[in-house]
């Protein structure tokens, strides 16, 4: 069975709504700006992707407040199984109990947020939760569709979300990999990341089940790919080899040869290693036929677990408008990347593919291609 995507939505730092992201992006905005909702003194940069109006350490979660948001009026079947993807889920409980002596540590267990998850979409199945570091909703959307094509279900709610607190950016701080500035992902002076939060569902179904339903059709996960380079805990392989391998997988279970692939939406955090590993696989899967390539994390930061289906719902909305948004922030190509990269929005042809990669710590690698 054919999975595709019928219903989709966002909360980030732009706010709520895909559309809200979308044009943030076709304008080059960035949503990058200076945190307070903590102090940042001792960290190496004090800009983030930060969602307005969450109340940080009081009442529900952080990642509660845009779930709750992220699914007000949304009505999801009570059939659908339910995947959760995350990196830290509700950490902030965990900093509530260690910090201030309030509440229950365990309350940060991911276990427990995927219940909260069920009650908040009223779906009925137990649920996944799965964690594979920044690939973790690609990863997600990747299983979801795999459930569908293999017939172990016609109906797949992906939910995913992270949010900023200062447990993650103490971390993303200590391995030096913040940008003090907005982060120009493929820029030639590009210094680090920012961090971003949001929280994201994307709804598959059989094309059989949304066809019988009415349902529109956002687009086609036509095919998928992962991997693990095994090089390091935090950095990428500088040979490519990982991220290359999970593409090559992804054109085969499309059925696609890279003459095909349209555009790239890439993981493009802006730190030195990880925009040069994907040029790299870029080139060596394209053999330097370029086409356009583009990060979105320059206008809402590195988002972390909800990374990828976020990446991938903004694809899907280029493809139907047959525009490719810029990236946010850059001024200068780093050289491997001219040619490839541009602050400028491009056309789409019809009848094309998007290839979404992402890549995470342990130098696990996602790659999906949508039509």
């Amino acid at each position: 069975m054919k999975p595709v995507v019928v219903m989709a939505d966002m909360v980030t730092p732009y706010g709520r709504g895909t559309e809200a992201c979308w044009q943030g992006l076709l304008n080059g905005k960035t949503a990058l700006a200076r945190v307070t909702r903590f102090k940042t003194a001792a960290f190496h940069s004090d800009y983030a992707g930060i969602i307005n109006g969450l109340r940080y350490h009081e009442g529900a979660s952080l990642v509660m407040q845009m779930m709750e948001l992220l699914f007000e009026g949304v009505v999801i079947p009570e059939d659908a199984k339910l995947l959760l993807a995350t990196t830290k889920g509700e950490i902030d409980l965990l900093e509530q109990s260690m910090l201030e002596h309030r509440g229950d540590a365990a309350d940060a267990i991911v276990t427990r947020l995927i219940r909260k998850v069920a009650g908040l979409t009223r779906t009925k199945d137990a649920g996944i939760v799965i964690s594979a570091a920044c690939t973790s909703s690609a990863a997600a959307a990747a299983q979801a569709a795999a459930m569908i094509r293999n017939g172990n279900a016609d109906c797949v709610l992906v939910a995913a979300c992270d949010s900023i607190t200062e447990f993650i950016f103490s971390g993303f701080s200590s391995l030096m990999a913040l940008d003090s500035e907005p982060a120009r992902p493929f820029d030639k002076h590009r210094a680090g990341l920012n961090v971003g939060e949001a929280a994201v569902y994307a709804l598959l179904m059989s094309e059989e089940r949304a066809a019988r339903e009415n349902r529109p059709v956002l687009g086609t996960m036509a095919g998928w790919g992962l991997s693990d380079d095994a090089n390091h805990m935090t950095g990428p392989s500088r040979e490519s080899e990982g991220l290359i391998l999970a593409i090559s997988k992804a054109l085969a279970s499309a059925g696609a040869g890279p003459g095909e692939v349209e555009f790239i939406s890439a993981h493009g955090t802006g730190t030195q290693y990880n925009d040069q590993m994907e040029m790299r696989a870029f080139r060596a899967v394209f053999k330097d036929a370029t086409r356009p390539v583009y990060s979105i994390k320059g206008g809402i930061g590195h988002t972390m677990g909800a990374a990828g289906l976020v990446e991938m719902i903004i694809a899907f909305r280029a493809l139907r408008e047959r525009i490719v948004p810029p990236t946010v922030n850059l001024k200068e190509p780093d050289a491997d990347a001219v040619g490839w990269v541009s602050n400028q929005q491009q056309a789409v042809r019809e009848q094309a593919f998007a290839l979404v990669t992402n890549a995470g710590f342990s130098g696990v690698n996602t790659a999906l291609v949508l039509a």
